[in-house]
């Protein structure tokens, strides 16, 4: 029969079971790295995030976090807020999906945006991250550009609210996209098949002219002497510039 160990006295070091080995390892594995950034006041605008440790170029610094909403439910939500508060959290993912960080959001609602930025964002599956796109100092101000959307029947007075204050020798004066949405042009992935039936319209509608006006020139051709008629079929149509 094995005899019982006694209890420990009060105060007394308790040993691991463990193999010395496994000991260090555990040891090793809880050693976890400083952080990257911090949160404090920022000169630009209220809180800001500064790098604690060197960052180099093309780290995922965080994740943006907060409530997954649909843009009716944002409007709804914003619906009351002062056309005089220039401050958001919003992040639009996409045409389904806004994240608002004024609600379970994290430290990266904090970073401001910046005309001369050492972060960009990344989607990815409808998350997005802040990463670095250049080697960041400790003590640096972390920053993006946030590229709010704007239309040219907003109220110019509502726009002010959105200047950026981030001191950079290229600042824009504003936090605004540099082009409003209704001037954009539409890419080709977006007109889709809309675009490519105006073209091959266009294209028909321009060959058709062309050979209207052939048949136009050999017409008067034969009627006039051969000199205005060779004048005439160099002004046949093609090319203008608009002015």
């Amino acid at each position: 029969m094995k005899k019982s160990e006694e209890p420990p006295t009060a105060g007394a070091r308790v040993e691991s079971s463990h193999h010395p080995h496994m000991r260090h390892a555990t040891r090793a594995k809880g050693r976890a790295e400083p952080p990257m950034f911090e949160v404090r006041r920022s000169g630009i605008h209220g809180k800001g995030v500064y790098a604690t440790r060197h960052i180099p170029k093309g780290v995922r610094v965080v994740e943006y976090l907060g409530d997954r909403i649909t843009h009716k439910q944002a409007d709804a939500r914003y619906e009351q807020k002062g056309q005089d508060d220039g401050h958001t959290f919003l992040f639009v993912v996409s045409s389904r999906v806004v994240i608002d960080a004024g609600v379970d959001g994290n430290d990266a609602r904090f970073i401001n945006h910046c005309c001369d930025p050492n972060c960009d964002t990344v989607i990815e599956n409808e998350r997005v991250f802040i990463e670095s796109v250049r080697d960041i100092e400790p003590g640096e101000e972390l920053g993006y550009e946030y590229g709010l959307t704007w239309e040219t029947t907003d109220d110019p007075e509502e726009l002010k609210n959105y200047a950026c204050r981030c001191g950079a020798a290229n600042c824009r004066g504003t936090m605004l996209a540099e082009e409003p949405l209704d001037k954009k042009k539409p890419s080709k992935r977006t007109t889709g098949r809309k675009a490519k039936g105006k073209a091959k319209a266009k294209a028909k509608a321009k060959a058709k002219a062309k050979a209207k006006a052939k048949a136009k020139a050999r017409k008067d051709a034969k009627r006039r002497p051969a000199g205005r008629g060779a004048a005439r079929a160099k002004s046949k149509p093609g090319k203008s510039r608009r002015r």
